[in-house]
């Protein structure tokens, strides 16, 4: 089997890439710096600088594959996330860049297609699990997803397999949005803003790029990605502390927040039981309350940190 993977470079496509190679899988991954082309070789995969916005180059590149992933994202961070022109980026990559990918994936006669979506997408559910049918509600910023969830299902529209993946939040130890997370804990909060019984849906980055290579054996539809057993705001701000051994953290209700970025402070108790029914997928991490812990000790093993980060502050 051959594979095309763009965004091979991210937190989960540089997992997704080890797995795939590590089955045995034929990868070529899209890397646009020489130092990012030497990481992709270095895990065993061909890299190749194409855009996703150059059509008949991507178009080549494309070409004798199997499987196209589409897990292409330029999500900003920290105080960015609030700049509604931040996001302008990582908009055309979902809009225009899935297009262009879908159009070469049919050009070359690609049986199947992955594209990554994000469960942000739904209304707030309270308490209710939210499957795959459950009430949309997109905002400015997220409904560049929807675009990106369309270019999939028009793909399957031409006789072939398009899988949408609607992942939760994602958290691992080299994540951008995972160590501001952790730092902002060392300053005593919970930089997840919302109601504190409201339902957070998360992922590891291991286990987010365990769903796709389990995605190839999706039929054509979207699937949620999140740990079976969702946590409130206020359980993951505990969970959280705990794993760094530190104190109750102070959480934001989220009063306030701009209308393009409401679905922060929603509840959503997303559900992945389609995928694991159809795939047989299971997140290694049931909740985030085992996988805080594992975070946090991956986190302080790249830092180099044996404190808990509260004190290393302190004595600083």
């Amino acid at each position: 089997m051959k594979m095309f993977v763009v965004g091979a470079t991210g937190v989960v496509g540089r997992r997704v890439v080890a797995q795939l190679v590590g089955d045995g899988v034929e990868v070529t991954a899209v890397a646009r710096t020489p130092a990012k082309a030497d990481a992709v070789r270095s895990a065993g995969a061909t890299p190749v600088h194409v855009s996703l916005f150059v059509r008949e180059a991507l178009a080549a590149a494309v070409a004798g594959h199997h499987v196209v992933v589409n897990l292409a994202t330029a999500v900003p961070s920290g105080e960015r996330s609030a700049d509604a022109a931040a996001w302008s980026e990582n908009h055309r990559i979902r809009r225009e860049g899935a297009r262009n990918l879908v159009d070469a994936a049919l050009a070359s006669g690609v049986p199947r297609y992955i594209q990554e979506s994000i469960s942000l997408l739904y209304a707030d559910g309270g308490d209710r699990y939210l499957d795959e049918s459950a009430p949309l509600d997109p905002t400015d910023i997220t409904e560049p997803a929807l675009a990106a969830e369309a270019e999939a299902a028009r793909f399957a529209q031409h006789g072939a397999v398009g899988v949408a993946l609607r992942f939760g939040t994602f958290y691992g130890f080299d994540s951008a949005h995972t160590i501001e997370t952790i730092d902002a804990a060392s300053h005593g909060v919970f930089a997840v803003p919302g109601p504190a019984d409201a339902y957070w849906p998360s992922v590891t980055t291991d286990d987010a790029a365990s769903a796709v290579v389990a995605a190839l054996r999706a039929p054509s539809g979207v699937y949620n990605v999140a740990e079976d057993h969702p946590l409130t705001r206020a359980e993951h701000a505990d969970a959280l502390a705990a794993a760094l051994g530190i104190g109750a953290l102070r959480l934001s209700a989220g009063d306030g927040l701009p209308a393009d970025l409401s679905m922060m402070s929603r509840s959503l108790r997303v559900s992945s039981q389609l995928l694991t029914a159809l795939t047989g997928w299971h997140p290694r991490f049931t909740s985030a309350r085992q996988g805080w812990p594992a975070v946090v000790a991956a986190t302080r093993r790249s830092r180099g940190d044996v404190l808990p980060l509260d004190d290393r502050r302190e004595t600083t």
